[in-house]
């Protein structure tokens, strides 16, 4: 799951990070146009041997969990191994990336929901560096909804690939191998 904003006034921020990587993953992997589905837009389908779906909550970031309803009303869902979250990180600078298979939020608003959602913090999150934040910065908000600089849209925009690669090893190889092979 991807996390960002809904609407075109959000579109290029630091916030929407998630929804930039889930849009390329779509595109990577053959997969048909998001559709609305229920407080997601999702799209689906197979890679290898592997059901996917890649939800973009319509929700805004703060209440991202909510979207996750429907995932977690099945039977077979395990947050363990079945959810990765696409989350952006102050605490990264940009052009850099971590994936981990749990953790604390970290003052996240989005992943404090989807905690909160779970009843637990054990599920993957792949962190996407948008800081640092300027020192003596009071408005956290303005600084994650403000558009990124092309600058760092262009750094963003270079790590899609190596971030896409580490989904596709926790995929088929799982977290641990992921977190060893991309996380540096």
């Amino acid at each position: 799951m991807g996390l960002g904003n809904p609407g075109p006034e959000y579109f290029a921020t630091r916030h929407n990070a998630g929804f930039l990587l889930a849009d390329h993953l779509v595109g990577r992997w053959g997969l048909p146009p998001f559709r609305r589905a229920g407080l997601a837009r999702r799209s689906a389908g197979t890679i290898g041997q592997t059901a996917v779906e890649v939800l973009k909550p319509l929700t805004y970031v703060n209440r991202s969990g909510r979207a996750l309803g429907p995932v977690r009303a099945r039977a077979d869902f395990d947050p363990t191994g079945d959810l990765l979250v696409l989350v952006d990180d102050v605490a990264l600078p940009v052009g850099r990336f971590r994936i981990r298979a749990g953790g604390s939020a970290g003052g996240h608003n989005g992943l404090k929901d989807i905690e909160a959602s779970l009843r637990g913090a054990n599920y993957a999150r792949l962190r996407i560096g948008v800081g640092p934040v300027p020192p003596g910065l009071e408005d956290l908000a303005g600084f994650i909804l403000a558009p990124l600089a092309p600058k760092d849209r262009e750094v963003l925009e270079t790590l899609l690939k190596p971030m896409a690669e580490a989904i596709d090893c926790w995929l088929t190889e799982g977290i641990e191998p992921a977190m060893n092979r991309f996380n540096r």
